[in-house]
């Protein structure tokens, strides 16, 4: 397996994430066939290239278009003309759903994204949907809702924990706690992709990735300060701001009807998978920064 992207990797490093190459460069054309010189076409893409934060996304909108979009059309492009029968499973963001959403969001729901980040991930499914139209390409859309796992440096779990390290009294957070979201362990995502790329094929095909399974960020956040206070008597004074931030919708749930039809079902639980990530942060994130 082979990887492209930003960031200097190690190959011993890389190795233990079972890559026999990590290339740090663009995905464009002239990467993608260095890579394919020296690894041969490959027969399954993951394209995970792209924005990755709403947020960032509202800051620098042309940024995240030129990591989002740029990078699907380079790909699309070299694959219609050196790997064409080569599948591809593409990562978007229950992002484009937008707002205004109660209970499970299905994969028909019309696409009404709000921010720049929403809007970007649709245009890439676009993209994909026309080079399937098109040229035959065989690609399948993962639609993400909230991944979370031992690893991740930032949103709302790294937010908390490092909140916590630095005052353990005081937990300021935004928004007003009750908003709804899908949250799946990062290990549970990379079994999804697993089942979803074995039904890559034609038409294009579109699968949400998440549990079905509704929880408050408020709830989240609690059980993370159990995680991080189990064996104390006190607990933080949390306190949400109570003003919704720009691009985050009241509710994001997965319709996950479609992915458990294709043989996956969620082994996780979501107090253990939370615990785990206090754990790592504490051992690792809290001194390595």
């Amino acid at each position: 397996m082979v990887g492209l992207g930003h960031g200097i990797w190690p190959s011993l490093h890389a190795e233990r994430w079972g890559l026999t190459l990590w290339h740090n460069g663009e995905i464009d054309g002239l990467n993608l066939r260095l890579i394919q010189r020296q690894s041969g076409t490959p027969e399954i893409v993951y394209h995970l290239g792209g924005g990755s934060s709403v947020g960032v996304a509202i800051a620098n909108p042309r940024e995240d278009f030129h990591r989002t979009v740029n990078s699907t059309a380079e790909l699309l492009e070299w694959l219609r003309l050196e790997a064409p029968d080569c599948r591809l499973v593409a990562i978007s963001s229950a992002a484009v759903y937008g707002a205004n959403h109660k209970g499970p969001i299905t994969e028909t729901t019309v696409k009404n994204p709000f921010s720049p980040y929403g809007h970007h991930k649709s245009i890439m499914e676009s993209l994909c949907q026309s080079y399937c139209d098109t040229y035959g390409l065989r690609v399948t859309i993962a639609r993400l809702f909230s991944v979370y796992g031992k690893g991740l440096r930032k949103q709302l779990l790294w937010d908390i924990c490092s909140q916590l390290e630095k005052n353990p009294e005081r937990l300021s957070l935004g928004g007003g706690g009750g908003e709804l979201r899908d949250w799946i362990e990062v290990n549970e995502v990379v079994r999804a992709l697993s089942v979803i790329e074995r039904h890559a094929g034609q038409p294009q095909r579109i699968v949400n990735v998440g549990t079905g399974i509704g929880t408050s960020v408020r709830s989240v956040v609690e059980m993370v300060v159990d995680a991080w206070f189990e064996k104390a008597s006190s607990r933080p004074e949390i306190i949400f701001s109570g003003e919704a931030r720009k691009g985050d919708p009241q509710s994001l749930i997965a319709d996950s009807t479609q992915l458990k039809s294709l043989g996956f079902a969620s082994h996780s639980d979501l107090k253990d998978g939370l615990s785990a990530y206090v754990d790592w942060f504490r051992s690792e994130a809290g001194t390595v920064r």
